[in-house]
């Protein structure tokens, strides 16, 4: 199972870099640098403080948005918000091993996400999201299941992701799960 961390450090009681130590202690599969706020040269060192870390279960720091700060941070990958250029743009600058995740809120998404050739695919709201309002819907367990039929890649379920529900996201068929909340001020969360 994939889990991911996805950063919010103005919800956050404490240091963010703390926050992500302890879950890469933990072995989160992927920590989502999610500070959009930030200009990519402080985006660009708190992707160089987090790569420099301690990460004994080797997981991936991505960068949410920024290609370009992933890039040239050495990070493993970008996480693309809908509407971004397509991931295949970004291969012909991109290392050979360099992931990328878009955000999908239907099962068209999911489906042109993969033809432009995405590595996952972070599918919500799955349900009422914790961290924030939501402008969409909760897609439910059955709307996830409907995505990650839809496709070949990983799809990862996001809001309202909880230790209580994480087991239903995986029963219809996501292949892990993302979140603030959920890893945000505790340690492996699943």
């Amino acid at each position: 199972m994939i889990d991911c961390y996805i950063t919010d450090r103005r919800t956050l009681s404490g240091s963010l870099l703390d926050a992500i130590a302890r879950n890469l202690a933990a072995g989160v599969t992927w920590i989502q640098i999610r500070e959009k706020d930030l200009s990519a040269r402080a985006l660009f060192e708190l992707v160089d403080a987090a790569r420099k870390l301690p990460n004994p279960q080797n997981s991936k720091i991505i960068v949410n948005t920024r290609a370009d700060v992933a890039i040239a941070a050495g990070a493993a990958g970008v996480h693309l918000p809908s509407g971004s250029p397509a991931p295949h743009t970004w291969r012909t600058i991109a290392p050979s091993d360099f992931l990328i995740g878009v955000s999908c809120h239907s099962v068209d998404d999911v489906r042109n996400a993969e033809k432009e050739g995405a590595d996952y695919i972070v599918f919500g709201p799955v349900f009422p999201p914790l961290s924030k309002s939501a402008a969409l819907e909760p897609r439910g367990l059955e709307g996830l299941a409907r995505a990650a039929e839809a496709v070949t890649i990983p799809v990862l379920a996001l809001g309202g992701v909880t230790r209580e529900n994480t087991g239903a996201c995986i029963s219809a068929g996501a292949a892990g799960v993302a979140g603030i909340t959920i890893f945000q001020d505790t340690l492996r969360a699943c």
